[in-house]
């Protein structure tokens, strides 16, 4: 229970209040249960006529304030029955036990009111801080982690959360209250008789907590795996055409029930145990009542107690209200330690180190050129292989560099450590001569566009798609982008226009009018930096024609890196850069590349053979 009060200390700060007006509304609903309980004494004292003695009217006072309470309510039933006789006395007692259950009920329920707004408040900042978390994150967090498990963390996760732990909040500031007041009342009227409850109720608890040790140890293995089946849902409706064409509908079903059948066989072990608290603390209390009846009965018989044989029935009401908060909050801990392995995982993910982030003592470029120094670069994904090798390459402001070369030299890469996607190992990268770890991530970004190889688009409108990451774009500014990107004519033959919602991913539009979308966002922000990642080597020769020419209109005035497939895109380029096993091997012109006759004339010899 100790993680369950930490994680409310994380997150209950805004609901302080909601908080205090709960434990105020259940204190009272608890002072009110015990009063008309305390009704049944006289209710059953008139019915078995046993009370005989005289009572007067005592004055109140602290130091003798619950036998003066006690006595009075005695003098004025007395009174009652004296005056209108016990038949109406006994209706108006009915009466009042009935408006003190009306009101207890109330407070309950104003209770409950008021808890809710800070369960639901709870789980929405869990949800938001995560999604934040997650926006934040560098590239290189998710080529770690699958992307099912991680959307499984955000959803399936967070939900156990709000239904296991938040729905348990109040029925752990409520009912341990009641019991409470409850264990109170019972030392004011026996502490004998409870001082021996006190001695079997630790050992039920003790009990039934064995049962639960291992559920949060079974709820995480649960949980871990619903977000492989997650996973393997995102890659099955991602890979949906491969599937079909390789005619592997058996094998992925096959994968996928077995996935399932271990995931039922989880889940059976967590509910089975989890199911067992109810029925477990219901017989360990029966048992308790039991041996309190026994004990207390004893008691009476021998005459050596005080206690008379209406407060001890009152004795065993009061101790009876304490199983139902006692199985609740049995209940609650089962529920919370099942909701605590799925905040765990939801942890890992808001607990994971970004190590991209601002300088104490950031930079700015307040005008910039655009000059790109890459020097001595060197980088390494898992901190063992170097993908990049003391690279250095100079980009003027407003040139076109071309990063060539066979899959997996390195070319990507650069360009990733541009925008600092990810941080080098060694060496650094500078823009107009500022280091691009000297300068917030936001205000380096917010120069640059992209435009990669796989178009990445929305499901949203077109007008949305082009105007993403642009403040304040109006219609005229997006469709003057999609004019220079080639999209103008496309997009007003669709049946909105620009209001034209494009589907999944774009899937409602063909390669090449994604791409050219693409490129119009580009342009609306106008960036003083371009990086083109392979941006034309998916599409067809018709396609391509269209959209190198909406590049080459992006590219203009613009410092532009381009990470080319299609050599013969990448001509004009003012230096081009041949990269092998991380390194530069060659760079120069077009004309001064094929004149070595070395890696790069290899390559464009190679690409014209395959044509």
């Amino acid at each position: 229970m100790k993680d369950f009060f930490l994680v409310l200390r994380r997150f209950l700060g805004p609901y302080k209040k909601y908080l205090i007006l709960n434990v105020s509304f259940n204190l009272l609903a608890a002072f009110m249960t015990l009063f008309s309980f305390a009704l049944l004494i006289p209710i059953l004292e008139m019915l078995f006529e046993l009370k005989t003695e005289e009572y007067a009217l005592m004055p109140m006072s602290l130091d003798n304030f619950r036998e003066s309470v006690v006595n009075n309510f005695y003098y004025y039933t007395q009174t009652s029955i004296s005056s209108f006789g016990p038949s109406a006395t006994l209706a108006f007692l009915g009466v009042v036990l009935v408006i003190m259950t009306g009101l207890k009920c109330g407070v309950q329920y104003l209770a409950t009111y008021f808890i809710i707004p800070m369960r639901s408040g709870v789980v929405r900042d869990i949800r938001n801080t995560i999604y934040d978390k997650v926006t934040s994150l560098p590239i290189g967090f998710f080529t770690n982690e699958r992307k099912g498990d991680v959307i499984a963390r955000m959803t399936g996760d967070v939900a156990e959360v709000e239904n296991s732990i938040m729905q348990s909040v109040d029925l752990m500031f409520k009912n341990p209250i009641m019991a409470i007041a409850c264990l109170t009342m019972m030392l004011m009227v026996s502490w004998k008789l409870t001082l021996f409850v006190f001695v079997l109720l630790p050992l039920a608890g003790w009990l039934m907590g064995a049962v639960g040790r291992k559920l949060k140890a079974a709820s995480l293995a649960s949980q871990n795996q619903w977000g492989r089946i997650m996973s393997n849902i995102e890659e099955t409706l991602g890979g949906l055409r491969i599937i079909k064409a390789f005619v592997a509908e058996k094998k992925v079903r096959k994968r996928f029930h077995d996935e399932s059948q271990v995931l039922y066989r989880l889940n059976n072990r967590v509910m089975r145990r989890q199911s067992l608290a109810h029925p477990m603390s219901e017989f360990l209390g029966t048992i308790t009542i039991a041996i309190v009846l026994w004990f207390g009965g004893n008691l009476i018989l021998s005459g050596d107690s005080s206690l008379s044989a209406q407060e001890f029935i009152y004795y065993l009401v009061i101790f009876y209200s304490i199983i139902n908060p006692v199985k609740e909050i049995s209940r609650a801990t089962y529920a919370i330690r099942r909701g605590m392995a799925s905040l765990e995982r939801v942890d890992r993910i808001l607990s994971a180190d970004n190590p991209i982030t601002d300088p104490v003592n950031p930079r700015e470029i307040s005008k910039l050129k655009g000059e790109i120094c890459y020097n001595n670069v060197s980088f390494s994904y898992d901190g063992e292989v170097q993908v990049v090798k003391d690279v250095n390459l100079h980009i003027p402001a407003g040139a076109t560099v071309a990063l060539v070369g066979q899959s997996g030299s390195g070319k990507s890469t650069m360009a990733d450590l541009l925008p600092r996607f990810y941080d080098v190992v060694s060496g650094s990268i500078t823009i107009d001569g500022v280091d691009v770890r000297d300068m917030r991530v936001t205000h380096l970004r917010s120069f640059m566009g992209n435009v990669n190889q796989e178009a990445i688009l929305f499901n949203d409108t077109v007008f949305n798609n082009i105007a993403f990451g642009v403040e304040n774009a109006t219609q005229a500014d997006v469709e003057a982008a999609a004019r220079i990107a080639n999209a103008h004519e496309f997009i007003v033959d669709m049946e909105n226009g620009y209001q034209t919602p494009i589907g999944d991913r774009g899937c409602r539009l063909s390669g090449g009018q994604r791409q050219r979308l693409s490129i119009a966002r580009a342009i609306l922000k106008n960036p003083q930096i371009l990086i083109l990642d392979e941006a034309t080597s998916a599409l067809d020769s018709e396609n391509e024609q269209v959209v190198q020419e909406a590049l080459e209109r992006l590219m203009k005035n613009r410092t532009t890196l381009v990470i080319a497939h299609r050599l013969s895109t990448i001509r004009n380029a003012d230096l081009i850069a041949v990269m092998n096993d991380g390194y530069i091997i060659e760079s120069g012109t077009h004309e001064q590349l094929m004149n070595k006759n070395g890696a790069y004339t290899r390559l464009v010899e190679m690409q014209q053979l395959n044509k």
